[in-house]
């Protein structure tokens, strides 16, 4: 029997439909045609006697004003997110073209204009075959009515938004924003859920090979732990979300074999890789952005200072996550200083293990979080001292912060910090500017 959709699952294909243009417009015009059909409803259940006698012709007018409008107010909506997808890709990365995509605001704009396009264009084939009665007319006056104060309110929010649509300070922004989200998640579910690798009691010995090529999109835990408890099974995963597979590369373990297909059906992969679980997905586009802000061509080095002042945001997520658990920690040790509190002992306890007790997964290296972060700017820095001197002063931050909370940041920091300063040294030409760097650099010291 096929395993029931998982909350990981429904997460992961909410986040594609999201992705998808043609999904708001689809349920926007079956809306309206259903609205046209609730109007006929009317005419059964409400008395003519008490409700005023809306002149058709009127309806009619407003209907047919409405259908000669809004598709070309649609289309023209259409063509304009079409440039901005294309004005993204060029100013920024076509990595960053998802997100653009799944924009609320235009998906909802194009989706109210083709809606209302439909909505008119059937009330006013119904208005021709005479399908309502005095009821009918005036809910469908109404209708059209409030139909007209959606379009127009829409329509303004869209025109605040289209201006900034495409930009890169709104791509920049977004992709923020995913990566935000991903981290977020990743924090609240450590490891997926999962058991630690380097904590798990038992090793797999079968390897589980895939003969697709491309990225990991979805781990679903839940269905593996699902198949585990079902089949008296352990599975040690051997890669996370984002992970690149090839056929060579067994993507986990198991205890027995004969499961192959039922774990593979639960890992998702696609030839793209995907911010939703994937944070260090996040890092290499804003680090892409930053490249290409720096290129000869763009020469924008504002631009590649304010990703890494996202970058340093994103990165102290983790920073802010661990003050409060430190806090809690020590607000929870006060609390059982009492010895009738045992409930509070066995609650936090349980807060810290993991929910899929039967899989495993690897850590999330801290390492590689950098150098998808750090490594492309600092090399394609080009003489710039600003940025040189930015990404410094960053990883700085990042040290000091973490220095005292989390030693496998504060030693990547430290690392990076040294790392960039030799390669951003090696860039510079000018004595002034490498006598600058190595300032900040001593002085962190």
């Amino acid at each position: 029997m096929e395993t029931p959709i998982t909350v990981d699952k429904f997460r992961f294909l909410l986040y594609r439909l999201k992705e998808k243009l043609w999904i708001k417009p689809l349920l926007l015009c079956v809306l309206s045609i259903a609205c046209v059909f609730a109007a006929k409803a009317a005419d059964s259940f409400i008395d003519s006697k008490h409700i005023p006698n809306i002149n058709a012709k009127s309806v009619e007018t407003l209907l047919s004003i409405m259908a000669s409008t809004m598709m070309v107010i649609a289309t023209f909506s259409a063509g304009t997110m079409v440039n901005a997808y294309s004005s993204a890709g060029h100013s920024t990365t076509p990595r960053s073209l998802s997100l653009i995509i799944s924009d609320d605001v235009s998906q909802y704009a194009l989706s109210v204009f083709v809606g209302a396009f439909i909505y008119s264009a059937v009330a006013i084939t119904a208005m021709h075959l005479a399908f309502f009665d005095t009821a009918g007319v005036f809910i469908l006056f109404c209708l059209t009515c409030t139909v007209f104060i959606v379009v127009i309110l829409t329509f303004i929010r869209w025109v605040d938004s289209v201006a900034r649509l495409g930009r890169v300070e709104s791509t920049v922004l977004k992709v923020e924003q995913a990566t935000k989200r991903a981290i977020e998640h990743r924090i609240n579910t450590p490891y997926l859920g999962a058991i630690p690798q380097h904590d798990a009691a038992v090793q797999g010995s079968h390897a589980i090979y895939t003969d697709e090529v491309g990225y990991i999109q979805l781990v679903d835990i839940a269905r593996l732990q699902q198949l585990c408890e079902k089949e008296d099974l352990f599975i040690n995963l051997n890669m996370l979300p984002g992970e690149f597979v090839t056929p060579e590369k067994p993507v986990g373990f198991a205890t027995e074999a004969g499961f192959d297909k039922e774990i593979l059906c639960a890992i998702s992969i696609n030839p793209m890789r995907s911010f939703e679980a994937d944070p260090r997905y996040g890092f290499i586009v804003l680090a892409e952005i930053a490249s290409r802000a720096l290129s000869p061509a763009v020469n924008d080095h504002g631009t590649a200072i304010k990703i890494i002042t996202s970058i340093t945001r994103l990165l102290l997520l983790w920073h802010s996550t661990k003050r409060v658990n430190k806090t809690d920690s020590q607000n929870n040790s006060h609390k059982l200083n009492s010895a009738t509190d045992f409930t509070n002992e066995k609650m936090i306890k349980n807060s810290h293990e993991p929910k899929y007790n039967r899989v495993s997964v690897p850590e999330l290296l801290i390492n590689d979080i950098f150098d998808d972060a750090f490594t492309s700017i600092s090399r394609d820095s080009n003489n710039n001292i600003e940025v040189a001197i930015r990404i410094q002063k960053s990883l700085i931050t990042l040290s000091k912060c973490f220095e005292h909370v989390n030693r496998d940041f504060y030693r990547a920091a430290v690392k990076f910090q040294k790392e960039t300063f030799d390669r951003c040294f090696e860039n510079l030409n000018f004595e002034k500017d490498k006598e600058r760097l190595n300032l900040v650099f001593e002085q962190s010291k």
